[in-house]
């Protein structure tokens, strides 16, 4: 419904309301004919607005669907969900509660657990101080020589970073070496004044 029909649907049923008020036991036809006119009015701008099919059931979730005369709401398809629900409660289909000391009986993951993984291989990750935190600058190196040679080419690129660093990687992570001075930058202008 556009805001046009709502406002001239709006305005027919309050003037049908004041017919409404307005009507006594003594009536005269003239008015009466008015009172049909306006309300035949109304109706055909209802008919305008209305864009859908009237709803088959009681249902929100599916007004237009499938009609079951003995669900309460009329819908088969929420009665259907509501008779399975009702049947494996009926057929332990949830099966028995678990006891707090029994452990969950799992299926085997394909992808294995924690313990059966692999270590961490060990990788040379090159980092740079942006003027806040050390952030990853390259890609992480599978060789120490690699990385320091990477490393030694950013510093001399035309816009070095202020400070490098590379950080060896293998279950915890170490640092190796720093390059520079990491100083905390202010990121508001003006020092924040």
């Amino acid at each position: 419904m556009n805001h046009a029909q709502l406002t001239a649907l709006g305005r027919a049923l309050r003037l049908l309301g004041e017919h409404g008020d307005a009507l006594t036991a003594d009536t005269p036809d003239a008015k009466l004919h008015e009172v049909k006119a306006d309300l035949k009015r109304a109706l055909d701008l209802l008919d305008e607005t209305v864009t859908t099919a009237a709803p088959a059931t009681r249902c929100s979730e599916h007004p237009n669907g499938p009609v079951d005369e003995g669900a309460p709401d009329l819908c088969l398809l929420c009665e259907t969900r509501r008779r399975t629900a009702r049947r494996t409660e009926v057929n332990d289909a949830y099966g028995r509660a678990r006891r707090p000391d029994e452990s969950p009986e799992r299926a085997t993951s394909r992808y294995g657990v924690r313990g059966d993984r692999p270590q961490p291989q060990q990788r040379w990750l090159p980092e740079v101080w942006n003027g806040q935190e050390w952030q990853l600058c390259g890609t992480p190196r599978r060789d120490r020589h690699e990385a320091e040679r990477y490393l030694a080419a950013e510093r001399r690129t035309p816009h070095p970073g202020m400070a490098y660093r590379l950080v060896h990687e293998f279950t915890d992570y170490e640092v190796l070496r720093i390059w520079g001075t990491p100083v905390r930058v202010d990121i508001e202008p003006m020092g924040n004044l």
